[in-house]
């Protein structure tokens, strides 16, 4: 079997493990967690970063950190992961649910100065498959109606808006190192601070609602409780592991790429005949070969796209179901209608993306999509 995903190691992990243990202190804020925040921040170009036990930890502390309240209405994609609203909810936040654009999955930036109200204090937007979201249209409604952006950049490393490196551009952002994404550490995660008003307060959430690192730091003279917080912080040996992958990003990227681009090529002339609808990568967009995904034309497609393929050794998967249908969002009786989310819900299909993946692989799972097509 082709498996859907494999995690890839670099051969470093292991050493930097042993080393973080060797060291004498695994638990958060060590030796490694250092080393990652600064390749972050002068390698990447990132202003302010604190790395988490999650994805859905930094989304919490952004929730935090903007002090949603109960009644704040919150934007975002209902064509995500529930992560993305989870996070508000607890604090919370009344979750309004935006459209994607028929032809790509992200928000729809067209469409949500119709969903802001008195009440609503931020934009979440999710950079799905890494590919950015209108950023420019978004910031300015921002801007002109003050409310936040956070950038839900999961799965958007190495990735860029204009020539931005994605998660730069929002008041605050979060990504994602688990075991599915290109630069991994099993679990764990990061959030960006872009905005200095929240730098002291981001380490004093992260540090369980302490001043704790100030005092390592020889700034006061004891730590004290003097915020809300939690244990956001991951163990230093989660970090090693972190770096290790951090130390072969570009190796990584430029492999996940050219797979990337290959399906792309493979499948191109399939999209053309109209059997299938490859990613649109608007113009303000890179790649980042985090994942490739094809649109069949209806569910039972899709549905039997998947059959076939598994017959023939290869796994393929569907990706979200629209949070707006949801169970938890309709117990109160909520319904909405957000027909491009449901189009993807119901017709996304990814296919197998990770370092290992060789050429004749490849070739295969392409060969036989375009076998199920013509076939049909």
């Amino acid at each position: 079997m082709i498996p859907f995903n494999k995690p890839y190691m670099t051969g470093d992990e292991l050493y930097y493990i042993k080393d973080a243990v060797s060291r004498g202190k695994i638990s958060g804020n060590g030796y490694y967690t250092q080393k990652c925040h600064n390749y972050f921040n002068e390698q990447m170009g990132f202003r302010n970063c604190l790395l988490t036990s999650s994805c859905t930890d930094a989304l919490e502390m952004a929730a935090i950190l903007i002090d949603i309240e109960p009644g704040d209405e919150v934007i975002m994609p209902s064509y995500t992961f529930v992560s993305t609203a989870n996070a508000f909810v607890l604090r919370g936040a009344k979750i309004v649910f935006a459209d994607s654009y028929k032809d790509n999955p992200n928000i729809n930036a067209d469409t949500l100065h119709e969903l802001i109200t008195s009440k609503t204090k931020a934009i979440v937007v999710v950079h799905y498959a890494g590919i950015a979201c209108d950023m420019d249209k978004i910031m300015n409604l921002a801007s002109t109606h003050d409310l936040f952006v956070i950038e839900d950049a999961a799965q958007a490393i190495d990735s860029y808006y204009k020539g931005k490196r994605l998660g730069t551009i929002g008041h605050l952002a979060a990504f994602s190192f688990h075991e599915t994404k290109n630069i991994i550490a099993g679990e764990g995660g990061m959030l960006v601070v872009n905005d200095e008003r929240f730098d002291q307060r981001a380490e004093i959430i992260w540090e369980k609602g302490t001043n704790r690192s100030a005092f390592f730091r020889g700034e006061v003279a004891k730590y004290s409780w003097v915020d809300i917080g939690s244990s956001f912080l991951p163990s230093d040996v989660t970090a090693a592991f972190l770096y290790a992958q951090l130390e072969n990003l570009e190796k990584i990227q430029s492999r996940r790429k050219k797979i990337w681009n290959s399906y792309f090529e493979g499948l191109e002339k399939l999209g053309e005949s109209g059997f299938l609808k490859l990613p649109n990568i608007p113009d303000y967009a890179s790649v980042n070969g985090h994942l490739f995904y094809l649109v069949c034309k209806n569910i039972q497609e899709r549905t039997a796209l998947i059959s076939f393929l598994k017959q023939n050794n290869v796994h393929s998967v569907f990706h979200y179901l629209s949070l707006h249908k949801s169970p938890f969002y309709h117990k109160d009786g909520t319904s909405l209608a957000l027909g491009n989310c449901d189009h993807f819900t119901d017709n996304l299909l990814r296919l197998p993306l990770y370092y290992e993946l060789d050429r004749e692989d490849q070739n295969q799972i392409v060969f036989l999509i375009a076998k199920f097509f013509k076939e049909k």
